[in-house]
């Protein structure tokens, strides 16, 4: 496991096991397990890591409830500094990071330090600002049956309390971040439970956490397999859940939270429809649509998977992505040629090629792009499925891999109904220079987020999350707060 990264901090990093971080220590999971995680681009092992069980977590959620009676009463710009402090440190360890990440998931480790750590960076410092910002306000009560009577009421916002974060392999570090931050503001404490794919930089965050000044207890890192996550999500002494992954496993939580009826905030799966009109900027929306699908290997839940085409310009367009597809360059994240990285596992790599296989055994036609690397890495081509019917399982199921599935339409109203039907409701994409036209279908798309000209546009300050079975509650944003507070009503007779 030496030499495996380009900077000895890292190497260091993975010559040591990888323990649980329960109240401020670095710990064995108590039954003594651990599991390595492996490079999917050679599938040679990169480290070691502690295997946590529900025993592990009843510790966490005892050494998070012990530290939330404190951290809740820490005045909050002193919580804020600690916040806005934490993405000062990921700014400074950025190369580290992104180095580390590349190694776990595979993505190409210039794409994890421009967006991975970029975005990172922000949302706590963006999140850090609300500390000082979060009010309840006064009402001024009728109360028509007692005349007479006055009151002074008002409304608090208050932590939730041990919030449970659960997430996925895809942005292992963004994911943290986009949990961690607005809990940590708010004044709840965490127990977070990285994807068993991609344990490492959550791991490495726990260094940057402490010089931050974290108090013990405030953050607590489970790594394991499915078993933790569900017996986080089941815990009594947890009182919130958050969780980003499939909509299979967020209606499992769902049903795990149940006991307690703690609160669930959800961001869940995707089949974003990116629809190209006749009057769109063709080689704009061509480079956009491709990335939108083959950015961090298609594994991106708001992925625009279902590319439409109007009728005049499909050739155009299905020539231009499949041309952009035989250039990407496919290799090891660490090389700095590469342009699209390995999937993040053999049973993701089983899964992606199943449903190409399937769509093309149906009678879909495979336009693929540039060959990808021999040897033991989970690496799959770009891919364009053209002659697909909407029953196909590549056209409905989320396949969250680096495949795209072009239709051509010529009728608005057909591609709206034809864009909105499918259980999810992530994102959408639109192509057109008729101002009014995007407006009225951005009106229409039944999506949590519309991108008109453009793909993946994120921000701190942007709400995100989805529409049906994409999701419950919003990341980002001051309407983050609300998955993080709850609200209490205090009235006084005066």
């Amino acid at each position: 496991m030496s030499n495996l990264s380009t900077l000895k901090p890292v190497n260091d990093f993975l010559a040591q096991q990888g323990k649980l971080y329960i109240g401020g220590k670095h710990v064995d999971a108590l039954a003594g397990k651990t599991f390595t995680t492996p490079n999917p681009a050679t599938g040679q092992t990169l480290a070691t890591v502690a295997d946590g069980q529900a025993e592990d977590i009843d510790l966490a959620v005892q050494a998070a409830r012990t530290a939330f009676e404190s951290w809740k009463d820490t005045p909050p710009n002193i919580r804020g500094k600690i916040v806005w402090k934490i993405g000062e440190l990921i700014e400074q360890h950025a190369e580290e990071l992104a180095e580390l990440e590349s190694l776990d998931n595979g993505k190409p480790k210039m794409f994890a330090m421009g967006l991975d750590m970029s975005l990172a960076t922000e949302t706590f410092q963006y999140a850090a600002g609300w500390a000082t910002k979060i009010d309840g306000n006064t009402k001024t009560l009728s109360v028509p049956y007692a005349p007479g009577a006055k009151f002074h009421a008002y409304t608090r916002k208050e932590p939730v309390g041990v919030c449970g974060q659960i997430i996925p392999w895809n942005f292992p570090l963004l994911m943290a971040a986009w949990k961690i931050a607005p809990a940590l503001v708010t004044g709840n404490t965490v127990i977070l439970k990285p994807a068993e794919q991609t344990p490492l930089t959550a791991l490495y965050l726990v260094r940057l956490l402490e010089e931050a000044g974290v108090p013990a207890g405030v953050v607590n890192i489970v790594t394991g397999f499915g078993e933790a996550g569900a017996a986080l999500a089941a815990h009594d002494g947890v009182d919130k859940v958050a969780f980003t992954g499939s909509t299979e496993v967020g209606k499992l939580i769902v049903g795990a939270a149940r006991g307690n009826l703690k609160k669930v905030t959800l961001e869940l799966g995707g089949k974003a429809p990116n629809i190209i009109f006749n009057d769109a900027d063709i080689e704009s929306a061509v480079a956009t649509a491709a990335n939108a699908i083959f950015f961090n290997s298609g594994q991106v839940c708001c992925a625009g998977s279902r590319l439409y085409i109007e009728a005049g310009i499909y050739d155009e367009v299905i020539a231009g992505v499949h041309q952009i597809a035989n250039g990407i360059k496919v290799g090891a994240g660490l090389a700095g040629d590469t342009m699209m990285g390995p999937l993040v596992s053999a049973e993701q790599f089983e899964r992606v090629s199943g449903y190409v296989k399937a769509g093309v055994d149906a009678g879909a036609t495979a336009l693929t792009g540039s060959a990808v690397p021999e040897g033991g890495g989970y690496f799959h081509p770009a891919t364009v499925l053209t002659d697909v019917r909407p029953e196909m399982s590549v056209v409905t199921d989320e396949i969250f891999g680096p495949v795209v599935v072009a239709t051509k339409f010529t009728d608005i109203d057909e591609v709206i109904a034809t864009g909105n039907d499918t259980p999810y409701g992530l994102s959408a994409g639109i192509w057109t220079s008729d101002v009014s036209k995007a407006h009225r279908v951005a009106e229409r798309m039944q999506a949590g987020t519309v991108w008109v000209n453009c793909y993946n546009v994120l921000d701190a300050a942007l709400p995100f999350g989805g529409f049906k079975q994409s999701g419950w509650g919003r990341e980002h944003g001051h309407e983050v707060l609300d998955a993080y507070t709850q609200t209490k009503s205090v009235v006084i007779a005066i």
